[in-house]
């Protein structure tokens, strides 16, 4: 089985470099038998998704280049939030490639119980997408209900911007973060230009 490893350290974390994940997870690739294709490091924050490395790793992954990612820790590998996170661990399974964490042996696609750690990760992106969608419309109506003009929350704005910078139709983001189309072609404008969050006007 071919490896993949990710290793970040935030911007915060002065005077750290990735050596340190490297070289444990060097290590664990050897012990499972792995043959390491390519690290990708990034000394970025974990909050966002545009990591360059981050990036080249779903690049790769959907080349099928590796078979297996593997990282120290979830937050390691992103601290945007649940869905957000849970949402990059589905996208490398739907391109066929598994998982690991080193500090966290329940988070492994790769052993026995595969489909159930698949599909509770689906289940709970799920719950969430639902969740965002409640809160959204809640948002609208208090807005609504204040001002006689709905505006949309911010968290709904950096949400959408995301998706579409990842390359998700408008349709399908509204499909995925449980709002209506409208919503998204609202803020999305036809020539590529990015979402402008109703708060910066």
């Amino acid at each position: 089985m071919t490896a993949a490893i990710y290793a970040r350290v935030s911007t915060k974390d002065k005077g750290q470099t990735n050596e340190n994940q490297l070289r444990e997870l060097r290590a664990f690739a050897e012990r499972l038998g792995f043959t390491l294709y390519k690290e990708y490091c990034d000394q970025e924050s974990g909050g966002t998704a545009n990591r360059p490395q981050f990036q080249q790793l779903f690049v790769d992954a959907h080349q099928r280049r590796f078979d297996v990612v593997l990282f120290w820790s979830l937050d390691r590998f992103s601290r945007e939030g649940v869905t957000e996170t849970l949402n990059h661990l589905q996208r490398l399974t739907t391109a066929g490639v598994q998982f690991k964490s080193f500090t966290e042996p329940f988070l492994d696609s790769t052993g026995p119980f595969r489909e159930a750690i698949i599909g509770f990760i689906a289940a709970i992106a799920k719950q969430e997408r639902v969740r965002l969608g409640e809160r959204v419309r809640a948002g609208l109506a208090r807005s609504t209900k204040k001002s006689g003009r709905p505006s949309l929350p911010a968290d709904l704005v950096a949400s959408i911007q995301l998706e579409l910078d990842a390359g998700l139709g408008q349709r399908a983001t509204a499909r995925k973060l449980g709002v209506a189309p409208a919503v998204v072609n609202r803020l999305a404008q036809a020539n590529g230009k990015r979402v402008v969050s109703a708060q910066s006007n």
